[in-house]
């Protein structure tokens, strides 16, 4: 069963950090990404997805188990606030959908 969990996240460089983000992980993953969609594969059963907008970044991880979404939910905020550190992206609030 898949699990899935979403943030969305206000900020005009939206498009920046996609890249930005799969940009660090493709020399690791196999990530595919445009200025406004990214996918990146973690593994066969974990993945992120974004999407950017004029106005927010929306982010959307999907694991197998419980575990993996809050580990991941952790790896991807801590690498977004990393990249946009110059500006305050306030409190990441990830939503799960029953998978």
């Amino acid at each position: 069963m898949i699990h899935t969990s979403e943030a969305r996240v206000p900020t005009a460089a939206a498009s920046r950090y996609l890249q930005q983000l799969c940009k660090h992980w493709s020399h690791k993953f196999a990530v595919e990404y445009t200025p406004e969609r990214g996918n990146i594969p973690f593994a066969d059963d974990r993945r992120c997805l974004l999407q950017a907008t004029p106005d927010h970044l929306m982010m959307q991880i999907e694991a197998n188990d419980d575990a993996a979404l809050t580990r991941l939910e952790g790896v991807v905020v801590d690498h977004l606030k990393r990249f946009a550190f110059r500006e305050h992206l306030g409190e990441i609030t990830w939503h799960r959908t029953p998978g």
